[in-house]
């Protein structure tokens, strides 16, 4: 899964050198890899091996359609958190019976949306919530499939803005009110009861933290089982951490500075979890975002200027925290490589874009390759939550997408124009 790479010193995604895309298309660029995504999918597919699974993309980590249509001819599922990511998702080709939505505040609206759909299930987060989605139900003349969203209060280690399963979080009921709530859920008009739902947080590294979390998934179905609770699915959520640091390497190129992340993958974290949900024969599903789109796309930014003080050196270049916020919005690191490695010598810098913003960066603080005005970059691993995030702050319009397939490339979405803002 290794479609972007240097040939001859050239940084290629599959077989297209990445500056005659920034040439042909401009930056900044999102350039996505198709091959990856498939093989993303494949790879953590092939993992469940006999276990009765569904995996769910989580459509909010990138839902361009071409992706998500793409996703769904791999006959993967959708997550989805609003009315309007399940449109998408119904569009792109995901069936029905594959969706799931979760969300603290699903409007009413949506919920009827979602109903009349038919979706797989919807993942009620709170026990007022559970009366509003029977009472439409009911309505509405139809069955709501539901699976409740428990908190463990597990800390998962992760940044504060992407943990989600402590009891300081928005997110599920506490574990120890499940019996109670869905005890209750199994009286209301209009409510089947499928399952529990978790989730502790995302961009998770610890294999421990996910086994903690699976045995008490197991404990839990077991003890709502024996409270006469049917418990068919459990849907484990997502948050598989992927590589950040040194995805690309190059003699030229120095070791990240920061923890080791080689040996980081979806599958093997699945292997720590498979063996302890398989014990409750459930159906599991999973939803998986960043695990399958992260390392398929790349921004690709151009140095407009660089410059110095008695403290520090500036590479000014034209991708902002409006096209790409995580390093801002979470300090988190994205590897930044040459388009062109013709420069061994290596400086210290802090890597900025042009937004009238203290905190318009990328990288503080990064040993780099020399580069000038001009020269192009290529901020990897940022297929996910990179343009999902994406704003016109500033008046700036938002980049324009590629996917490569091969040597074939394709246009999946238009640069914008200042005057469609």
């Amino acid at each position: 899964m290794r479609e972007f790479n240097y040939k001859d010193d050239r940084f290629r995604c599959e077989a297209v050198l990445a500056e005659e895309l920034a040439g042909r298309f401009g930056t900044p660029l999102y350039v996505y890899s198709r091959n990856s995504i498939v093989d993303h999918c494949r790879h953590i597919e092939n993992a469940f091996g006999d276990i009765d699974h569904l995996s769910c993309y989580a459509v909010k980590a990138n839902a361009n359609k071409e992706i998500l249509r793409l996703i769904a001819q791999e006959g993967i599922g959708a997550g989805v958190g609003s009315a309007g990511e399940l449109q998408m998702a119904l569009r792109a080709g995901f069936p029905p019976d594959k969706i799931t939505y979760s969300g603290v505040g699903k409007r009413d609206d949506e919920i009827e949306f979602a109903l009349h759909e038919n979706i797989l299930s919807l993942n009620v987060e709170s026990e007022e919530e559970l009366g509003v989605i029977s009472a439409i139900a009911k309505r509405l003349g139809v069955r709501a499939r539901i699976l409740l969203r428990v908190n463990f209060d597990l800390d998962a280690g992760t940044h504060p803005y992407t943990t989600t399963g402590k009891k300081s979080n928005k997110f599920g009921v506490e574990s120890s009110k499940a019996v109670v709530i869905l005890q209750k859920a199994l009286t209301l008009p209009g409510i089947d009861v499928m399952g529990i739902h978790n989730h502790i947080g995302s961009q998770i590294t610890n294999a421990d933290a996910f086994v903690a979390a699976a045995e008490q998934s197991r404990a839990l179905v077991q003890k709502l089982r024996s409270a006469g609770i049917p418990i068919h699915h459990l849907n484990f959520g997502g948050g598989f951490g992927v590589q950040y640091h040194d995805f690309i390497t190059h003699l030229s190129l120095q070791p990240d500075e920061g923890a080791s992340e080689s040996g980081i993958t979806t599958v093997a974290l699945l292997k720590a979890i498979l063996p302890v949900l398989r014990e409750t024969k459930c159906k599991i599903l999973i939803e998986p975002g960043r695990s399958i789109v992260a390392h398929a796309g790349v921004l690709l930014t151009r140095v407009l200027y660089t410059k110095e003080n008695s403290e520090k050196r500036f590479v000014i270049v034209d991708a902002g925290m409006n096209d790409l916020i995580r390093p801002s919005l979470y300090h988190s690191f994205h590897q930044i490589v040459p388009l062109r490695i013709q420069n061994v010598r290596h400086e210290k810098v802090d890597v900025v874009g042009p937004l009238c913003e203290s905190g318009d960066f990328i990288a503080l603080d990064r040993s780099l390759p020399r580069v000038g005005r001009g020269d192009y970059l290529a901020v990897l691993c940022s297929g996910a939550y990179g343009y999902a995030l994406s704003s016109n702050y500033n008046a700036r319009p938002r980049p324009a997408e590629i996917l490569v397939d091969g040597a074939h490339v394709r246009l999946i979405r238009e640069r914008e124009s200042v005057d469609k803002l």
